[in-house]
């Protein structure tokens, strides 16, 4: 098990891996697409796995904080930001493929496929919400928004189950892919919410003072 803390050198190494690690999804891609790898339909295939570690990238945000308390290593929420922005980065592109690669920015198709396909409308809807919590990711606008920020960047519980919604949905049939990420995110809002509970009913019960010996 890792420290609770860790050395200002430790972490910056430990921060650097994951930075690199969370490029692989895309320079994997760019070797596929270099090497004639993505299949019979490079699209559909660069939608799935951008849209695939976008999910991932969220599930791993929401993983930070019961993770942080269930191990006491606080220094797992200075990784939050860095994984939340990667999510977006693999959200903007999982929406400017569809864009470009699949509707070649036909303004008229775009807005009829999102009307006439729900998990279009359900993914795009998660991509608008996830647009302004990226965009005050930023210590500058943390201190700006104050406690506006937190309950701004709480629309992460909205974001996830849409974005499970979407691939639900994309799938049609075989939905075991899907499924376990739902359970998942059943499990990482399920924690969140027992905390929440457990903490209302000490607030509304507490527990009594220790009788004292004489």
């Amino acid at each position: 098990m890792l420290p609770s803390q860790l050395s200002p050198a430790r972490f910056k190494r430990l921060k650097t891996a994951l930075f690199v690690a969370c490029l692989y999804p895309l320079a994997r891609l760019l070797v596929l697409g270099a090497t004639h790898g993505l299949g019979a339909n490079p699209i559909e295939f660069i939608t799935r796995s951008t849209g695939t570690w976008t999910l991932v990238g969220l599930l791993l945000t929401l993983a930070i904080t019961p993770l942080r308390r269930l191990t006491g290593m606080n220094w797992l929420l200075r990784l939050r930001r860095m994984l939340g922005l990667y999510a977006f980065f693999y959200a903007c592109l999982h929406l400017t493929t569809y864009l470009w690669l699949d509707q070649f920015f036909d303004v008229a198709a775009i807005l009829k496929d999102i009307a006439k396909r729900p998990f279009i409308t359900v993914g795009f809807s998660a991509w608008l919400l996830l647009l302004p919590l990226a965009v005050t990711s930023t210590n500058a606008m943390m201190k700006r928004l104050g406690r506006r920020w937190g309950l701004l960047h709480r629309a992460v519980y909205l974001i996830a189950p849409l974005a499970v919604v979407h691939y639900w949905w994309l799938v049609k049939k075989d939905v075991t892919q899907p499924a376990l990420y739902a359970a998942v995110l059943v499990v990482l809002l399920g924690y969140r919410l027992w905390c929440w509970a457990r903490a209302r009913l000490r607030e509304r019960w507490p527990a009594p003072a220790a009788t004292q010996m004489h």
